[in-house]
């Protein structure tokens, strides 16, 4: 069954299991002590440190282990911030970065600080240019990931760091994507990773603080890891997890180039094999092993499901897979599709031939799946009886509304991630020929009951839509770019947001 979910977490590489077992019987004692079992676990971490900092490109005194890649975040960004408390607490982040940035981001802000969301282009990657100038006079500390994990855009993280160089704030690389490919390039002051990204095993994470980083470890601490991770090491799991870090730099450059190839290949026969599909991330600047598409009338949790059962294990961004049932921050931020999304990441090591049994079964799976949803056919449009619409529609309220003062984060400079949309005028916009009631209907459904009867629209004129569904603002406007139709804006309802699309073919 072809695992294509390295992303999430990457199969363990043969050398790290292999580094595990032979660990276990040499690395159970604890380094600290002075005993000659306590000597050869204390070896055996020590040479494990210096292997890990020759691949990240830093001191062996400068890196620590952690019990994940969360942890290392968390403890980065808290130490960074807390060391740099007498500049200030704003704190600058990309607005696609790793949730565990975010969230330590929102903690620090609960804290009484503030955060800037740097915006990101379509493609998912930043503005140099937009970043630096968020950076401010009380900035603290600055994150940006290395790649991003779910469409695999590759961020210009050597421009950033250079911009925070000069000015005087660290930045911190979550680097977790892209270690196994290889350094990360660029000034940068701290660096995170996660061994089971790259096919070491779970449950061990990277520090780096560069030697002069004003850097202050929070919460209770000890002797170990110098005072950044405290606890226990399990050196075991850590010399596996450097083993594979090694193992796959060595084999980095050949398998870069193949499953690159492989890459090419899904997104150059995805959109002819699959009507109605995005494909999502920048074609050239990208992690070479991941690539992400949305397909449109597609419930995403759903295509998931169809596609396991097929024999293929893939992830998803779209909000039909979240518990919360909102769209992925990532494709939000690039105002891209969100509903039917599939990220494809490969493992080192797929063969050609199981990306085209995909590239097989995935048409009768996105077929299936329309099908039980009830989605349009090509050329099809129906009508439907919407007098309740019209009359919840009717009591709209159509005065704009301001932007609300409430605590979500600053966002800085150039470029926005989708052209605005325009607000209707109250007095001059017309009412829409026809309103769609998608209330209480959940991603992909308004926009499959807007394209059902788009095709009844008279040219020039305008459809609402009403829905309650957070995956519809982002949704219908995708959907408007890809039929070359006009998304008017949208305004508050009695229930729910009404979305205006205007017809133009």
């Amino acid at each position: 069954m072809p695992y294509f979910d390295s992303a999430s977490s990457a199969p363990l590489h043969p050398v790290a299991r292999q580094a595990l077992r032979a660990s276990l019987d040499e690395g159970w004692a604890d380094p600290a002590r002075l005993y000659r079992e306590g000597r050869r676990a204390a070896l055996l971490l020590d040479s494990a440190r210096a292997a890990a900092a020759e691949a990240v490109g830093c001191r062996a005194d400068e890196l620590v282990f952690t019990p994940s890649g969360t942890q290392a975040v968390h403890a980065g960004m808290a130490g960074a911030l807390f060391g740099r408390r007498r500049v200030g607490g704003h704190v600058v982040v990309s607005a696609v970065e790793h949730s565990s940035v975010l969230h330590a981001a929102g903690f620090a802000a609960d804290a009484g600080g503030s955060v800037t969301e740097v915006p990101v282009a379509r493609s998912g990657a930043v503005s140099p240019g937009a970043y630096a100038d968020a950076l401010r006079a009380d900035t603290a500390l600055a994150c940006l990931q290395s790649a991003n994990h779910e469409v695999g855009t590759v961020q210009p993280v050597a421009e950033v760091a250079g911009a925070c160089r000069e000015r005087g704030v660290p930045l911190l690389v979550d680097a977790a994507q892209s270690l196994g490919w290889g350094p990360v390039p660029g000034a940068w002051s701290l660096l995170t990773a996660s061994a089971h990204k790259w096919g070491g095993p779970a449950g061990v994470g990277l520090l780096v603080v560069r030697k002069g980083v004003r850097f202050a470890p929070q919460g209770p601490s000890d002797e170990r890891e110098s005072g950044r991770a405290p606890g226990f090491v399990n050196i075991p799991a850590v010399v596996a997890a450097v083993a594979s870090l090694r193992a796959v730099r060595e084999e980095a450059a050949a398998e870069s180039r193949r499953l690159a190839a492989l890459v090419d290949l899904v997104r150059a026969r995805v959109p002819e094999l699959v009507p109605d599909v995005e494909v999502v991330g920048d074609p050239v600047a990208r992690l070479p092993h991941l690539v992400t598409f949305s397909c449109l009338y597609v419930d995403g949790e759903t295509l998931l499901h169809e596609l396991d059962r097929a024999g293929f294990s893939v992830s998803s961004g779209s909000s039909c897979t979240s518990d919360t049932l909102t769209p992925s921050h990532v494709l939000r931020a690039m105002g891209v599709l969100s509903e039917g999304n599939v990220r494809v990441s490969l493992p080192r090591g797929t063969e050609r031939a199981e990306v085209e049994r995909f590239l097989d079964v995935l048409p009768r799976a996105v077929a299936t799946v329309r099908a039980q949803l009830d989605a349009p056919v090509a050329g099809a449009a129906r009508v439907t009886d919407a007098d309740a619409a019209q009359a919840a529609y009717a009591g709209a309220a159509l005065a704009s509304e301001a932007p609300g003062e409430g605590g979500a984060p600053e966002s800085a400079g150039e470029p926005e991630p989708a052209e605005a949309p325009r607000e209707p005028e109250s007095a001059g916009e017309p009412e829409p020929a026809m309103v769609v009631d998608a209330l209480g209907r959940r991603c992909p459904i308004p926009v499959i009951e807007l394209a059902k009867v788009f095709g009844s629209v008279p040219l020039g004129g305008t459809v609402a839509v009403l829905s309650d569904d957070a995956a519809a603002r982002l949704d219908i406007p995708a959907w408007c770019e890809m039929r070359g139709q006009e998304y008017v804006g949208e305004r508050p309802a009695d229930r729910g947001i009404a979305y205006l699309v205007r017809r133009l073919s």
